[in-house]
């Protein structure tokens, strides 16, 4: 599947099929067919909608879609998204709020690399800007990085989240989702020895595979079940020409979605039914439910091939992270060096992908850290979506890791109560 072709025939079907739901809908809207109205081609109608716009936003990066933010005068202020740091695979974002003071909380969160936008965080993003500057990492789409860039495996990855870290200063607090809590962990870990000043103050960690082996579920079943010569030849391919990327080898964001499409084929047919069914009633909506969470869901990137094989062969198979045996650019990283920054984890009781205790085992590997530096929670009944943009996350996680960044910071303004914060683990999950 290593070539440019198998790229190519993936696109072509996701056109034909984009194609296809728009033909239709222009053939079933000719006026000559609203003088006798015909239930199948209403039906047919709708399912072109449908159709089209399933296909269509395959390939088109979602917008944060956050114009304004209502501050505490009562007023829309301006939200304007300002690049920071820019990067050949990845940006360092802000969200600056037009005529508001800078906020003393300043948050950067480690989106995921996992085959999904960074805006798959817009809600997490808009949480945190009520109480925090947020900035963001927005990982770009492999397919629109010329090969002249060259690689990016995790330790690229890592060393991107270090120049971030190092750009911010040490007065930041970093919140890791999923995918990037390892490498968001090691890259703390290696500013401990290269530059300890610029480590931030505190870092959650939130559902992520610290120790892929400490729970294992179906996500790390493949891992440890697939061999790596098998999971290159099958789900690597090379960008064909349409793109600015061609021929760089990547692993497809149409090829994951098809599979994580298929672990639940049946609900998402229904839903894709109900939606046709809405669409025929005039029920449905550019902003209803199921187009609110499809139009992201159905929204991939590409990724480097690197990236995806490392991440795989290192992070899962071997335990790199699990064992402290990471290195980076030829330099072996140790979590033990972390002795300054608070670390708390979070975790889903119910998360079926990065289950409860692969996580927390991150707080086993921060041996030189003291236990008042430590921090867990594991939340009842929600799953891995839940614990970072889900009611979960509004109503229970979010006050405590505002808390948690809280109870580590400098801030200056409350200098006096320095000598009564309480241990960072005072939450109740924690016991």
């Amino acid at each position: 599947m290593r070539f440019m072709a198998s790229y190519d025939m993936m696109e072509t079907v996701r056109n034909t099929n984009q194609w296809l739901g728009a033909t239709a809908l222009s053939l079933t809207s000719y006026p000559v067919f609203s003088m006798v109205p015909n239930p199948a081609l209403q039906w047919m109608a709708a399912w072109g909608e449908v159709t089209e716009r399933s296909f269509q936003r395959m390939v088109v990066k979602p917008a944060w879609g956050i114009r304004t933010h209502t501050c505490d005068d009562g007023k829309d202020h301006i939200v304007h998204i300002e690049t920071v740091v820019e990067r050949a695979f990845g940006d360092l974002i802000h969200f600056r709020v037009a005529g508001r003071e800078p906020m003393k909380r300043r948050v950067l969160l480690v989106a995921p690399m996992s085959g999904h936008y960074a805006t798959l965080l817009r809600s997490t993003v808009i949480s945190l800007m009520n109480d925090c500057e947020v900035y963001i990492t927005d990982w770009h789409n492999a397919r629109d990085i010329s090969v002249s860039e060259g690689k990016f495996d995790i330790e690229d990855y890592t060393l991107y989240l270090v120049d971030f870290m190092k750009e911010l200063g040490s007065d930041i607090h970093v919140i890791a989702v999923c995918q990037p809590a390892p490498l968001t962990l090691a890259a703390t870990a290696y500013l401990a020895e290269e530059d300890p000043s610029a480590q931030p103050r505190s870092l959650t960690l939130i559902g992520g595979p610290i120790d892929p082996d400490a729970t294992p579920t179906e996500v790390t079943d493949f891992g440890n079940r697939i061999t790596m010569g098998h999971l290159e030849q099958t789900m690597i391919q090379r960008v064909g020409f349409k793109y600015k990327g061609v021929g760089r080898k990547v692993y497809p964001g149409l090829l994951q979605l098809s599979s994580f499409m298929s672990m639940n084929s049946e609900r998402h047919s229904k839903a894709f039914n109900d939606q046709i069914a809405r669409t025929v009633r005039g029920e449905a909506s550019d902003h209803d439910p199921h187009n609110r969470f499809y139009d992201e869901y159905l929204a991939v990137m590409d990724m480097p091939a690197e990236f995806y094989l490392s991440t795989v062969d290192r992070i899962f198979k071997e335990g790199e992270i699990a064992k402290n045996e990471f290195v980076v650019d030829g330099r072996k990283v140790d979590m033990g060096k972390i002795t300054d920054v608070a670390v708390k984890t979070v975790e889903g009781e119910k998360d079926d992908i990065s289950a409860p205790g692969q996580c927390k085992a991150a707080l086993d590997l921060c041996t030189g850290l003291s236990e008042d530096k430590k921090a867990w929670h594991v939340e009842p009944g929600a799953g891995h979506y839940g614990i970072f943009a889900g009611k979960s996350w509004r109503n229970n996680i979010r006050p405590l890791v505002l808390e948690f960044i809280d109870a580590n910071s400098d801030a200056p303004a409350q200098p006096e109560k320095k000598a009564d914060k309480k241990p960072a683990n005072k939450n109740a999950a924690a016991r």
